[in-house]
């Protein structure tokens, strides 16, 4: 499927003559950002989770953890309602309020004196942050579809990367300068800046034409219309496995750097080397996905996880060494978020493509479906920690390898 021909400097019908359409490099920019607070709001905590611990539960310090995974589990939640408010409200109205309840959200977890509390609020931050995550998909379905999409997103994920790349370094500044509450104050004045921007530049682009009223059963219909189609019903399982793989290394990557690698201070550093060079993956996929295909790109990264996976347990039960271990562990990093990179932007594409009639909605559904999935397959694999990475490691492996086999059974796609 090729892309549409307008472009974003010119949408079919503007919602809001008087606004201009930013060029495409704003454009993306600009929904990078929004996406973008959402790993602002993961990777920025990852510094912090020992003194979380030490403060909220010490007496359970991988519980830490979950200050993490509510927030994804948060975020899935909000993602159901929020493509379904966006195809009855338009947009921008929706990435606006939602901007606005991840900053109330976010100055609420500064008065966290307890691990409770922190964890509700931070699945209310996720809630929040759900309305610019699904709706910048939406907003790009307006304009883009198929392999287009999937180019457009890529862009997206190239300027996206730069974020949790320095995430974990601001968090730790911030943490040296004050402490880790004041993590939370940053993201609220971040999410300030994004809905600013939203609101100056960005015109409406759903026509009011096109919008559908919002009903409860609408997300049935659209679920079970998704469900009966293997085209969209695989794509979202396979979806569900990356994201275990990645929430699954997010939530044990810094215990693993601390405890087994005892590398606590110079992790950030490490993260932001790994997460710089995996926004290349971005740029490759960019470049590769209308010549190649998305099936094949994502075959191909499927197969190369497996064999890193495999060769990094092998390591571990020969234990060459601390520094051939270190270098390794750097190496399937890098691999997983490289994934990362040639997959999820690809897998949104394909299960989107049948779907444009209802965006907003579908959108929601696979976004819901996926993240609340897989945070209940990554939580585990955090909590199994045991001072080494053979969880991990042996989660990734199984779910890298379920992806894969769900993936060949989309061998009829040949245009995707």
């Amino acid at each position: 499927m090729t892309s549409r021909p307008q472009a974003p400097q010119a949408p079919a019908t503007p919602a809001t003559p008087d606004y201009v359409m930013p060029g495409r490099l704003e454009f993306v920019t600009m929904m990078a950002m929004l996406t973008a607070m959402v790993a602002f709001s993961i990777d920025g905590m990852m510094p912090a989770l020992p003194e979380i611990a030490s403060d909220l539960s010490p007496d359970s310090p991988n519980a830490a953890q979950l200050v993490l995974t509510t927030f994804v589990l948060g975020l899935g939640i909000g993602t159901l309602f929020t493509g379904p408010l966006s195809d009855r409200f338009g947009r921008k109205p929706v990435i606006v309020a939602g901007v606005a309840v991840y900053v109330l959200a976010a100055l609420a977890s500064v008065l966290s004196d307890s691990l409770w509390w922190l964890l509700a609020t931070r699945m209310l931050q996720g809630l929040g942050a759900a309305g610019p995550r699904v709706v910048v998909m939406a907003v790009t379905r307006d304009l883009y579809e198929g392999r287009g999409m999937a180019q457009i997103m890529s862009f997206v994920m190239i300027v996206f990367a730069l974020v949790p790349a320095m995430a974990p370094l601001l968090g730790q500044q911030i943490i040296r300068v004050w402490e880790w509450h004041m993590i939370f104050v940053a993201a609220a004045i971040f999410g300030v800046a994004a809905a600013t921007w939203v609101t100056i530049r960005l015109p409406e682009t759903l026509p009011k034409s096109r919008r559908r009223p919002f009903r409860p059963r609408q997300i049935r219909a659209a679920l079970t219309e998704m469900m009966a189609l293997p085209d969209v019903r695989l794509p979202i399982v396979v979806l569900t496995l990356t994201f275990a793989c990645l929430f699954s290394v997010i939530s044990s990557i810094q215990p693993i750097y601390s405890v087994w690698l005892d590398r606590a201070e110079t992790f950030p550093l490490w993260f932001c080397l790994t997460a710089i060079l995996a926004a290349s993956s971005s740029y490759v996929n960019a470049r590769l996905v209308v010549r190649l295909g998305m099936r094949r790109l994502i075959n191909s990264i499927l197969y190369v996880q497996i064999v890193a996976s495999v060769g990094m347990l092998v390591l571990l039960v020969l234990n060459p060494g601390a520094l051939v271990l270190f270098v390794a562990f750097l190496v399937w990093q890098q691999v997983q978020f490289f994934q990362a990179g040639l997959t999820i932007g690809n897998l949104n594409a394909i299960a989107m493509s049948p779907m444009g009639h209802i965006a907003g909605t579908a959108a929601s559904v696979i976004s819901a479906l996926a993240t609340v999935a897989s945070v209940v397959l990554a939580i585990p694999i955090g909590l199994l920690f045991n001072g080494t990475p053979v969880p991990l490691v042996g989660g990734v492996l199984i779910y890298a390898t379920l992806g894969l086999l769900v993936m060949r059974r989309l061998r009829h796609l040949e245009d995707a």
